[in-house]
């Protein structure tokens, strides 16, 4: 990478650890969140109804605010910025701001009338009085999405300007609304269940709902402060024949359809699981849902980083920025999720045991999650590297690309559940398999396709590296097997405390092990953060 480029690379690495800090304390309160919503209502007709309410609006943001609007408003935003200055792109967020604002109310009134519509496509199977109860949770959660859009604009203006921190942290008051409102008035309308044995009925029920809103209000509002000093001033502006707007929403009809591709393979791998008898879905939700801990942690923080840099790199024409900025960005990927990999594989079951193995989750449960997630955990680098590669083309408008790769993994994935589910007979863990196949495959094919797009990647050093971090994963390896054998297997009727010291420490002496021999070998996005660390500490001493 050139040495004008250099000073980008710190700027993502200290940036990168300020979003993952923030993703991790997201992730740790949406995890708390349902230990507490499950301990409310249980694994009930209630809770049931609950999370399918919530899944047609979560689904559309998926869709369209967190993934297809803040990719092609980022890429667009940054752009502007880089060729025309910050008073047009805040007149281009404002055209953008009143179209979202427009489009997504009239959403979020078809949402509510047409429910009945949604739930029967989402569970059928439901009887009348619960498919009811669930229509009229999805009406009172419905403008969640309006809510998440906004916010989602916001963070993507922010990100732009070089803020990251309290834009990652949002979801984190989602989460706080969500659990502090929903406890709150769950008592406040069903005073008579018992605070020492709670157990609400409808009423309580509710009161999640309305608190839901509530987060989704919280993790907009936290955020317009940091956008009024940065400079901008909500005009509403009707003007959306704007190139700009134009572009935007050229940008996001690839990005939905890519997006949907998603949400079609998880349905599918959905379909095979429901044929393999009770539960591989729980096996398989729960495996998925650790596994994207690190990917949130480190490959969503990278990319959230990465994307305004390519964007304005893409837009001055300086392809040497973009494509260092590009590859720096995957080596730091596959610094920060190889070790991650490792720990999952090797350590999934403590890690689980740990974590679910309490009630009515028994050891069997536990052992059969620990096989899906290790499945899982074979993919990790590989999904990771997608969330930055694939917003690195909208940068360069060959928006088609990923949306082309995501329509085919469809038929991969279909193709890869069948081949290892029945003719394999690997069960639920061909499924997990199946995903990782498939996130590895899109990857090298984004990637191959990037470098006939921009150059050179420095696959060369990026080669380097890997051989550099497998060696000092084959050493993290070592002491997570030995670990397993002498701490795990020893002491399966250990205490809580006990199991988590060992836990603890087994990742301490292995993270330490990895990136001390990854330092020794010069891995150069080490470096980096160690001349961070060290040069924060510095400012601390002076």
């Amino acid at each position: 990478m050139t040495e004008s480029a250099s000073p980008n690379k710190r700027v993502s690495t200290r940036a990168t650890g300020v979003v993952g800090i923030a993703i991790l304390c997201s992730r740790v309160l949406g995890l708390l969140r349902e230990v507490i919503f499950a301990s409310l209502f249980g694994a009930s007709r209630n809770m049931d109804a609950f999370l399918t309410a919530f899944r047609a609006p979560n689904m559309l943001r998926d869709l369209f605010a967190e993934g297809a609007l803040s990719t092609a408003f980022v890429t667009t935003f940054s752009r502007r910025i880089a060729t025309d200055g910050d008073a047009s792109a805040w007149r281009l967020a404002s055209k953008v701001a009143t179209l979202t604002l427009v489009f997504m109310s009239a959403l979020t009134v078809l949402g509510i009338i047409g429910a009945p519509v949604l739930i029967q496509i989402l569970a059928p199977g439901f009887p009348a009085e619960k498919a009811a109860l669930t229509i009229q949770l999805t009406r009172i959660m419905f403008p969640f999405i309006l809510l998440v859009s906004l916010a989602a604009l916001v963070m993507g203006m922010l990100n732009a300007k070089n803020i990251f921190g309290m834009p990652a942290m949002a979801s984190s008051f989602f989460n706080l609304g969500s659990i502090i409102g929903g406890v709150t008035l769950c008592y406040w309308l069903d005073p008579q269940a018992d605070w020492r044995h709670p157990h609400f009925g409808e009423r309580g029920l509710m009161g999640l709902a309305i608190a839901t809103l509530i987060g989704g209000l919280l993790q907009l509002l936290v955020q317009l402060p940091s956008l009024g000093r940065v400079g901008f001033r909500f005009r509403p502006d009707f003007n959306w024949r704007d190139p700009g707007v134009r572009t935007i929403l050229a940008l996001m009809g690839p990005a939905t359809i890519a997006a949907s591709a998603v949400q079609v393979n998880v349905a599918v791998n959905s379909g095979f699981a429901s044929a393999l008898g009770d539960g591989p879905m729980t096996w398989l939700n729960i495996a998925f849902r650790l596994m994207q801990l690190p990917l949130g942690i480190f490959g969503v923080a990278i990319a959230t980083v990465t994307l305004p840099l390519v964007s304005r790199s893409a837009a001055l024409g300086n392809k040497a920025e973009f494509r260092g900025a590009l590859a720096h960005a995957m080596r730091l990927v596959m610094l920060l999720t190889i070790p991650s990999a490792i720990g999952l594989v090797i350590l999934a079951e403590p890690i689980i045991g740990l974590i679910y193995q309490h009630g009515r989750f028994t050891a069997d449960a536990t052992a059969h999650t620990a096989e899906a997630l290790r499945f899982y955990a074979i993919g990790l680098v590989g999904y990771s590297a997608v969330k930055v590669l694939a917003p690195a083309f909208y940068a360069l408008d060959k928006r088609n690309l990923p949306m082309l790769v995501s329509l085919g993994s469809i038929a991969v994935n279909f193709c890869l559940n069948w081949f290892f589910t029945f003719h394999l007979q690997l069960g639920h863990r061909g499924l997990a398999l199946s995903t990782s196949l498939v996130a590895i495959t899109n990857f090298l094919l984004l990637y191959i396709l990037m470098r006939r797009l921009s150059g050179r990647l420095e696959t060369g050093l990026m080669i380097r590296t890997l051989a550099k971090l497998l060696i000092a994963g084959a050493l993290l390896a070592a002491i997570c097997l030995v670990a397993q054998h002498f701490i795990f297997f020893s002491n399966v009727d250990a205490t809580s405390l006990r199991k988590v010291c060992g836990l603890v420490g087994t990742i301490a002496v292995g993270g330490a092990a990895f990136f001390g021999v990854a330092y020794l070998l010069h891995v150069a996005e080490l470096r980096d953060v160690v001349l961070l660390v060290r040069g924060r500490f510095s400012r601390l001493r002076s």
